[in-house]
């Protein structure tokens, strides 16, 4: 099979999508489509010899059962843009490749990131590593807006300073906050691409990266729309049931009560829940 050129991929590379104040995500290169996972799946080199139908009820095949050595066959490039935090949470995904830019040779440039004034909430009371859902009065985020922007200002102006002296900008970096933007490329294959998709666009992932993953997500469909369907359908809106749990679903449709207790019982009404909203 000739290489695989996909026209709505072709027409996205090189274009920057903005993704918070001052960040973007790019397509850079890609490699492989719907159609070279239809290929690696049958170990074939003819085109047509399958319809378009046959191709996608084989893909969701794939996906469903978890045959996951054809979707590592497609390959992405991406040139991203973020905070350092976000960038810090991007790289727990080790299934990637990646080169990010160094302060040890380059001078950092004066961009922050600064939440928006809707962003802006507090801790949440159920969640220890999340915001809660409502955010702050006008007047409070725009006050927090204030300190992180002459927090970020003063850190700047210290590490520029030191610059000026003559300090290894190794030393100078160091005192740098964590909303300092930073840019990197990251190369995935699709399998794995997913996994991150289905982690990083959960409602529990903190908002600035589902922010990214939900961008890369539309890059992702311009490449492999049919994969991309498939992955919506089964993993990011599709609801996983445990066997105690498949259990205690029969009882309840058959009218019983929900034999399952504590954290089981929330857990399981969570996905219940779940179901209904999608």
């Amino acid at each position: 099979m000739a290489h695989c050129v996909v026209p709505e991929a072709e027409a996205l590379l090189d274009k920057e999508f903005t993704v918070l104040d001052n960040g973007f995500v790019r397509l850079v290169d890609y490699l492989g489509g719907d159609a070279r996972i239809v290929q690696a799946a049958r170990v074939s080199y003819g085109d047509g010899t399958k319809s378009v139908s046959q191709d996608a009820a084989l893909i969701d095949y794939l996906l469903r059962h978890e045959h996951t050595s054809p979707f590592e066959q497609v390959q992405l490039t991406f040139h991203l843009k973020m905070p350092i935090f976000v960038a810090r949470q991007w790289v727990r995904h080790r299934t990637a490749r990646m080169n990010e830019v160094s302060g040890r040779y380059s001078i950092m440039r004066e961009e922050f990131y600064v939440p928006a004034e809707e962003h802006i909430a507090p801790q949440s009371a159920d969640n220890k590593q999340g915001r809660s859902d409502e955010p702050f009065s006008h007047d409070a985020a725009a006050a927090i807006q204030t300190a992180i922007t002459d927090g970020q200002r003063a850190a700047y102006n210290s590490y520029a300073a030191l610059i000026d002296t003559g300090v290894a900008r190794e030393l100078a970096r160091i005192n740098l906050p964590l909303s300092l933007y930073t840019e990197l490329y990251w190369q995935i294959d699709l399998h794995n691409l997913f996994h991150f998709l289905k982690l990083r666009l959960d409602s529990h992932a903190q908002y600035e990266i589902r922010a990214y993953a939900a961008v890369v997500l539309d890059i992702t469909r311009a490449v492999a729309p049919v994969a991309v369907q498939s992955f919506e359908n089964h993993v990011q809106h599709g609801v996983l049931f445990s066997g105690e749990e498949m259990d205690a679903l029969r009882k309840v449709l058959a009218g019983a009560d929900n034999p399952l207790t504590g954290k089981k019982r929330e857990r399981f009404t969570e996905k219940i829940q779940t179901g209904k909203q999608l």
